[in-house]
């Protein structure tokens, strides 16, 4: 089948099971091989390609593919409107939300509900800002317990809302977050902020760096690392 399509003129995109996404193409130029994946939400599909790999070469590579995305794109949790469900995730648990126009628009949180006021067509924007501004003083909070057990000053944190990784470590020794993890439970994206702290330290995945993980993160990491396997692509289910 590749090579037929390797003749045609095809779009850059794919139907599967009904439905008909995106393919979009990205050049690395360190790849030296096609990579597929399918975004977490299921919007889209994805490929690095090298650089010396052509944009057909690619497409067909994802058609000849299509029975493996069929099966990812099954696992997709289905998609829930925090507004319509008035319910979010926070921390690992699910939380009421407690909407009602003449309530105050600043967020309270009281035990399993979440009070909030102002217009409902914005409710869900103002909603993420919340978990926003939650996630980032939890980050900071959890960067800097985990700098000082690893004898380090306090890394400064920015959010991310990154597709597809959890966290990254620049260079310049700034911790990025995807905020979505405080929809998590407390062990899993503390799990993932040690581990960027840990990067500060092993700009790699080297022994040493396994063994400072290890001894900052007062939880197990692979029991962090299962959750996100088995349950990271829920995290998408509420907010594009």
């Amino acid at each position: 089948m590749i090579e037929w399509l390797r003749d045609q003129k095809i779009a850059p995109e794919i139907e599967i099971e009904g439905r008909v996404l995106p393919i979009e193409l990205r050049r690395h130029p360190t790849a030296k091989r096609l990579t597929l994946r399918l975004a977490p939400d299921g919007s889209a599909v994805k490929i690095t390609l090298p650089r010396w790999c052509a944009s057909k070469e690619a497409i067909a590579f994802a058609h000849a593919r299509a029975d493996w995305l069929a099966s990812q794109l099954a696992k997709v949790p289905e998609r829930r409107c925090p507004v319509e469900s008035r319910r979010i995730d926070y921390r690992g648990r699910e939380i009421a939300v407690d909407w009602r126009a003449d309530a105050p628009r600043k967020p309270a949180l009281d035990g399993e509900s979440l009070a909030i006021g102002g217009p409902e067509d914005t409710l869900a924007r103002r909603l993420q800002r919340w978990l926003e501004a939650e996630a980032l003083e939890l980050f900071t909070k959890d960067a800097a317990q985990y700098c000082e057990r690893a004898a380090l000053p306090a890394a400064p944190v920015r959010l991310t809302r990154a597709k597809r990784r959890w966290g990254s470590c620049s260079s310049e020794g700034v911790l990025r977050l995807n905020w979505r993890l405080v929809q998590a439970p407390d062990h899993v994206r503390r799990s993932v902020v040690a581990h960027e702290v840990a990067h500060l330290v092993h700009f790699d995945h080297s022994p040493d760096f396994h063994a400072l993980l290890d001894d900052i993160f007062e939880g197990e990491i692979a029991r962090a690392n299962r959750w996100l396997s088995a349950h990271g692509r829920k995290l998408y289910a509420s907010f594009s």
